[in-house]
């Protein structure tokens, strides 16, 4: 299998030109299925299962799920920003410099799963207490100079949260571990 489909299993993320509540509600079943697929897919992983790339040069299984922990909070949060703020510039971070730091690289994912659980139930509280007037809100990213309405945003997080899922699946499936 060729890298680009190893380190893209789902697509890269394409911005609907419009997004519609039918759309809208889709995203936000993702999100909130997320935390539970993650759980039945990495339950019954080993130590040495976790500790094994997705793909060449490529994220562990452990920092896989670490990393959406990661990710997901920062993304409540910017979520709050533009909640709060006119059109607030967001703090990016490095991902693949926080992907090395130890408790993502070696800390067991129990944490993690915890952190998504609690993360997820809050953010779709959030998400589906959204007026068509918050969806429209903004936050400006500075690494793409550009601003996100939050309904894209929650479709970027939805194709996210399928696109490291694959990563895991793909995987398994690749190694005989389903």
């Amino acid at each position: 299998m060729e890298i680009e489909n190893l380190k893209y299993p789902v697509g890269r993320f394409q911005k609907p030109e419009q997004i519609s509540g039918e759309m809208l509600a889709g995203f936000i079943a993702v999100i909130s299925d997320f935390p539970g697929k993650l759980h039945k897919e990495v339950q019954h992983l080993n130590e040495q299962q976790l500790d094994t790339p997705y793909r060449p040069e490529g994220w562990t299984v452990r920092q896989v799920v670490n990393h959406c922990a990661d990710s997901h909070m920062n993304a409540l949060i910017r979520h709050k920003l533009a909640l709060t703020e006119d059109n607030p510039t967001i703090k990016p971070y490095h991902e693949d410099l926080w992907a090395e730091l130890p408790d993502t690289k070696t800390m067991p994912i129990e944490p993690a799963l915890h952190i998504l659980d609690g993360l997820h139930a809050r953010w779709i509280a959030l998400l589906k207490g959204l007026s068509e007037t918050d969806l429209n809100r903004t936050f400006t990213h500075p690494e793409h100079n550009k601003a996100f309405t939050l309904d894209e945003s929650i479709g970027l997080y939805a194709w996210h949260c399928d696109h490291h899922l694959a990563h895991i699946t793909s995987l398994k499936e690749r190694k005989g571990w389903t």
